[in-house]
């Protein structure tokens, strides 16, 4: 913002995530100066890009001073994350992100422990590294589901991908995502994603025809949906292929260039 005012170049800023205005979620001195800093740059910026219509929603709200703003959703690259691979061996869930309170790790864990009677051979793989990863691994073992839980830190884009395409559900049950990159991913690789209302996800997942939404903090529907995913193998290649057809359509890599260059060549006018 400062360079924009000495140089006269206009600026644009782009939101990832839900705390729009950096107050990472707290209250107090500290939070109310990155915010009103943040309402400041957003006020002088040419352009507010944000990655969803719930993004915009936050930004735009009545209390807040005016910014202009546009939607640019994320794209994937489809020809990377694509089906295909291994031919599924035993029911998998997979979980990508990091290792944090806030992306459901514990309502996938607790699910995974009422399911797993029904489900003898079922797995769970979870790719990340966060602050909350011992506590995770003493919930599965306090949970006696240890043994069917495969933590595999950090991993490769590539090791990611082949890990979507072999696995049977994409579960992330975020309580905070602006849109959420990993859902794309896995739903170009053909695979049916759960993820929570009231995300960005849920303005590209239509529930129960190109994935599944659940409520935020909702064990009950999260068993219900794996159970219904996991006992049914033509449900999940359908709702499968309908996720592919959703971002093949609209969200690829060539879509998010196309938009934002249309954005940018307005602000450079």
């Amino acid at each position: 913002m400062l360079l924009s005012k000495s140089m006269g170049i206009p600026y644009v800023v782009t939101i990832h995530g839900l705390d729009v205005f950096n107050r990472c979620f707290q209250n107090g001195a500290a939070a109310r100066w990155r915010k009103n800093n943040s309402q400041r740059v957003y006020a002088g910026a040419e352009k507010v890009i944000c990655v969803s219509e719930k993004v915009r929603q936050l930004l735009t709200a009545e209390d807040n001073p005016p910014a202009n703003s546009d939607v640019a959703y994320n794209g994937t690259d489809t020809e990377f994350f694509t089906p295909g691979g291994v031919p599924e061996q035993a029911p998998t869930i997979l979980m990508v992100g990091n290792l944090m309170a806030s992306k459901g790790h514990e309502l996938v864990l607790r699910a995974v422990a009422r399911i797993r009677n029904s489900h003898p051979d079922l797995r769970c793989t979870i790719i990340g590294e966060g602050a909350d990863r011992s506590r995770f691994i003493a919930l599965a073992q306090d949970l006696n589901i240890y043994h069917r839980i495969d933590f595999l830190g950090r991993r490769s884009r590539r090791e990611v991908a082949a890990a979507m395409r072999s696995c049977s559900v994409f579960v992330l049950p975020s309580r905070y995502e602006g849109l959420g990159c990993v859902y794309l991913e896995a739903m170009a690789c053909g695979k049916p994603v759960i993820a929570c209302r009231g995300q960005g996800i849920d303005e590209i997942v239509h529930h129960g025809s190109n994935g599944w939404l659940i409520p935020v903090d909702g064990l009950e529907e999260l068993v219900e949906a794996l159970r219904s995913l996991l006992a049914n193998a033509n449900l999940r290649a359908t709702i499968g292929e309908a996720a592919r057809k959703a971002i093949v359509d609209t969200f690829t890599l060539e879509h998010q260039a196309r938009k934002l260059t249309t954005i940018y060549r307005e602000v450079a006018r």
